[in-house]
């Protein structure tokens, strides 16, 4: 397997994810009562950081990779949007995800978790297409 297949894959798989968590995961936050998402949230932010965790740490790993063999367009772009994706999780994310453990999110949190996942979604909708058409690019 190439390392532009090895990309493909778990680009695709954060896609997937990303998907999943933005239509049904996040916006079923809403339907519990406080106690509840906490008690839901520690279970699902455990359960789930099994998947995150490899897939962006590979993103990450790719990424660096890419720059080390060959600084070029390609691994600039697919870098600088990976490293967009790590500091927005970490600057906008985790804080409202602290939130909800902490029982201290309020409604307005939920929603506004929900709207600026957006752009992570939007994020790694693009990679991944990018990564197909740099795929398909090479193998024309």
């Amino acid at each position: 397997m190439t390392v532009i297949e090895l990309r493909l894959l778990i680009d695709a798989g954060m896609l997937v994810l990303i998907l999943l968590v933005q239509l049904i995961i996040y916006p079923s936050f809403t339907y519990y009562d406080t106690k509840h998402l906490v008690r839901w949230h520690s279970k699902y932010s455990a359960r789930l950081a099994t998947i995150v965790i490899p897939l962006m740490l590979s993103q990450l790993l790719i990424s660096g990779y890419q720059l080390f063999k060959n600084i070029n367009k390609d691994s600039l772009i697919y870098a600088g949007v990976v490293g967009v994706l790590w500091a927005i999780t970490f600057i906008i994310f985790v804080p409202i995800h602290q939130l909800i453990a902490s029982g201290k999110s309020k409604p307005e949190n939920l929603t506004a978790l929900v709207k600026k996942n957006w752009i992570r979604t939007v994020l790694w909708i693009l990679l991944f297409l990018y990564t197909l058409f740099f795929k398909l690019e090479l193998e024309f």
